[in-house]
């Protein structure tokens, strides 16, 4: 399956540091949350997380 992530708004991690280490950037749309390494933008694979899935997630490392 193709999916059509362009006019996505990718957003850096604040945790990712300028000098070139750990970059994840992730970008949302309306039934999925979208994943990559900004080092490897398009090059790269792109990881697709369901939005219930993403929150999920999010709320484990949040605590």
């Amino acid at each position: 399956m193709t999916e059509n992530m362009d006019g996505l708004h990718w957003c850096k991690s604040s945790y990712s540091g300028s000098g070139g280490g750990d970059c994840v950037e992730v970008a949302a749309s309306l039934d999925a949350v979208y994943v990559r390494d900004s080092k490897a933008v398009g090059d790269g694979p792109v990881l697709r997380v369901g939005r219930n899935e993403w929150a999920a997630f999010v709320a484990l490392t949040a605590g």
